[in-house]
């Protein structure tokens, strides 16, 4: 009925490290089961079954529940699916590095592909790189150095070859005739010769001169990377065990799993509603297909050029489809969503699906207070907590009570909704069934899923989680009625307030998690902020108002106000403990007792007073002013001579006043 719950390996083991890098053509191959070679999904003959080689071929996993995974067997449930390849006719960039690409550009040669340092500059930088335990900011700054000596140097001292660059939006130029100084490459000079020449014969041509220029298409870059050499990775800041500078450019795509681009099968009209990666992938192999037949029917070069940039951009949406300033002949019809944003954002894979996704045992309704509660306790709703089950395992101890709870039910509470016996994986739902026979069966080791009962422990969360404080554990307490209730001196640390606020709550499955969240989570254990120390938990508003306007000097009530006052204030402490009012502080006219007399009972309950009695003996006068308050361990807190100045005319006070 419910996911397993998840436990913990007895192995310990420790991560050293991880690693993020690029995977070569290589690795993608050797990870992949096929290659995906068709772009049609279905074959011809049947409308729901898919062509082999094609990027729904089953050898890749499975998103349906009633067909396996070919390549092992395994249904949807316990296939992880099986990765496919598929060739690029030409190269292309990667939307993602192509920042990084045009950086290393930036500092290589393009002619001989050796990075633009001299000697002594590389044997320095590579000095600072080999020290252990570099940071990533050190690292950083020491790549932006070797980037700025890179860029002001034009003449690379390798091959004498002199150029200067730019770039824009997924091209990339090189403006390599752009020129004043003596040049010494024979091409260029080759070129400038035959400029000069055609210059003689039309004057217009002079003004093109600057902007002639060279494109750095995938292909070139692709050759240059491939010819750096292995001593000079490492000055670029690249780890020659993550990757290498060629694996930048794509010459090879992964194909994803099927079980995370299912097709979903549509009733409305015949056929399927196929997911975006899917039909991006199919739009990639028609275009290689495309560009294959146009290699080798010897079509024009500005055509094959115009399929290549569309392929690109086909493999730039595929990654990344929130591209801007794309052509407006190039722009996809229809919106689509590619790798990056099924990760960003509110929605993506870590906010969405990791941080905040949907659990079992978890309820949510809206708060209100209730000052009788203790601050680590919360009120539960009696219809929540028919619906969050603690499984309790069967044992001597328990064993009356489990029978009782198997036949109150799960329409009952306190009562269970499943049984799970020992020997069998297989749960009985106890809402059919004879409950009376099967809590007679009941044998030590069977699990019951009983409902939550007073005294759980509950983990009590209210959104925005801004600190670790936005989640607390507390005690549960079964009420009527539909909200979730607590103190109000624990509103600080959640931030909450009664104006419509909703908060959740869990239900720990184990009694390691219990024990874990009393500790370590308790509001107890969480009175005061890890920020500075100050008290989070404490007396608010009311409770101020009320302890101050009880304990001013003026304050006295009869008997009847006082057990009235001293029994609401033992709401929810304890039904049974007697309670005995201390001695009158005022006798005549009437009996009168002091809002510090009930303060002080509540704080410490009675006793008889020994000092009234040494007084007595002594013979002495015992006086003082009203506000002071007695510290003796044996006497309650009660005011020094009752009133300020002792008694003034007209009020008796007791002895016991005057004593104390």
């Amino acid at each position: 009925m419910v996911k397993e719950q998840f436990r913990e390996t007895d192995v310990a083991k420790k991560i050293s490290h991880i690693c993020f890098g690029m995977k070569s053509a290589e690795q993608m191959r050797q990870q992949a089961h096929i290659q995906v070679v068709s772009k049609n999904l279905y074959s011809q003959d049947t409308s729901h079954t898919p062509l082999q080689y094609g990027v729904l071929d089953h050898r890749m996993g499975t998103s349906e529940k009633d067909r396996p995974c070919e390549t092992c067997g395994k249904n949807l449930a316990d296939c992880l699916g099986h990765y496919g390849y598929l060739d690029l006719e030409l190269p292309c960039f990667h939307v993602g590095y192509f920042k990084a690409i045009i950086g290393i550009l930036q500092m290589i040669c393009k002619n001989c592909s050796h990075i633009m340092l001299t000697r002594e500059e590389k044997l320095q930088f590579m000095d600072v790189l080999k020290r252990p335990g570099l940071a990533y900011l050190q690292k950083r700054g020491l790549k932006k150095k070797i980037s700025d000596k890179c860029r002001k140097r034009t003449m690379c001292l390798n091959c004498l070859y002199e150029f200067l660059k730019k770039c824009g939006l997924l091209k990339i130029i090189h403006e390599k005739y752009k020129t004043t100084k003596k040049v010494v490459d024979s091409v260029v000079s080759d070129f400038l010769n035959s400029f000069d020449i055609a210059i003689e014969h039309n004057k217009e041509v002079e003004g093109l001169l600057n902007r002639a220029q060279e494109n750095m298409s995938p292909l070139v870059v692709l050759n240059l990377f491939r010819r750096i050499p292995s001593e000079d990775i490492p000055l670029l800041l690249m780890n020659p065990e993550a990757g290498k500078p060629a694996d930048l450019i794509l010459t090879r795509l992964l194909v994803p799993p099927l079980c995370i681009r299912p097709s979903v099968v549509s009733d409305l009209k015949s056929g399927t509603n196929e997911d975006d990666l899917t039909m991006k992938l199919t739009e990639i192999i028609f275009l290689n297909d495309v560009i294959k037949k146009h290699r080798m029917s010897g079509a024009k070069t500005q055509m094959i050029m115009e399929d290549w940039d569309f392929l690109q951009l086909q493999c730039a949406l595929y990654i990344n489809s929130e591209l801007s300033g794309i052509p407006l002949n190039m722009a996809p019809k229809k919106w689509t969503r590619g790798f990056v944003q099924r990760l960003k954002g509110k929605q993506g894979r870590f906010r969405g699906n990791l941080s905040g996704k949907r659990v079992d045992f978890s309820g949510r309704t809206v708060i209100s207070p209730d000052p009788n509660l203790r601050i680590d306790e919360v009120a539960v709703p009696v219809h929540v907590a028919k619906i969050l089950t603690y499984p309790e395992k069967v044992n001597k101890a328990n064993l009356e009570l489990m029978r009782k709870l198997v036949r109150n039910g799960p329409e009952v509470h306190p009562g269970a909704n499943f049984i799970q016996q020992r020997h069998t994986q297989m749960k009985r739902f106890l809402k059919y069934g004879n409950r009376d026979k099967m809590a007679q069966e009941l044998r030590f080791g069977d699990v019951v899923e009983r409902h939550m009962i007073d005294g759980d422990i509950v983990l009590f969360n209210r959104q925005p989680s801004l600190h670790k404080l936005s989640i607390m554990a507390h005690i549960a307490k079964v009420k009527p009625h539909r909200t979730f209730r607590f103190n109000e001196c624990v509103c600080t640390p959640y931030n909450a307030d009664f104006d419509g606020d909703e908060m959740n709550l869990h239900l720990p499955q184990t009694e390691e998690a219990k024990a874990e969240a009393l500790v370590l989570m308790g509001t107890k254990a969480n009175l005061v902020t890890p920020r500075n120390g100050e008290p989070l938990i404490a007396a608010i508003q009311d409770f101020l108002t009320g302890a101050y306007l009880l304990t001013l000097k003026d304050t006295f009530f009869d008997r009847a106000k006082a057990c009235q006052i001293v029994a609401s204030m033992l709401v929810g402490v304890d039904e049974k403990i007697k309670i005995a009012l201390p001695h009158p502080a005022i006798l005549k006219p009437m009996t009168l007792w002091t809002g510090k007399q009930i303060f002080g009972l509540i704080l410490k309950p009675s006793k008889a007073c020994p000092v009234k009695a040494n007084l007595r003996t002594k013979g002495k006068q015992y006086s003082g002013k009203g506000e002071d308050l007695c510290y003796n361990d044996s006497c309650e807190f009660l005011p020094r001579g009752g009133l300020t100045g002792g008694s003034p005319s007209g009020l008796a006070m007791s002895p016991r006043a005057r004593a104390c």
